[in-house]
């Protein structure tokens, strides 16, 4: 990642927002953390709404603090068998 002070990116800004398509920009502020330049390049504009939207963020929060339901109990509603966690592979130690 690169770290650019924001008095230094803007005389640079047009060759960050370039650099930004490769890595993300951190700017800085008085040497603290202030802002990410990264690319957009893989957003659509209904994708770029939506995440500038402080309505859907709000969304997002509270959602995140309605009660959710176990996976245990879905399955048994939905008349499922029991989740089963895979048995892990015991690994062999490498020679050092």
């Amino acid at each position: 990642m690169k770290v650019v002070a924001l008095r230094a990116a803007k005389d640079k800004l047009a060759g960050l927002a370039n650099a930004a398509q490769g890595e993300t920009v951190l700017l800085t502020k008085g040497g603290k953390p202030f802002a990410f330049l990264t690319s957009a390049a893989q957003y659509d504009w209904e994708d770029v709404e939506y995440m500038s939207d402080p309505k859907f963020w709000r969304m997002i929060e509270k959602a995140r603090k309605e009660p959710t339901i176990p996976i245990e109990e879905v399955r048994r509603q939905l008349g499922l068998p029991p989740f089963r966690k895979r048995a892990r592979k015991a690994r062999g130690k490498r020679a050092g």
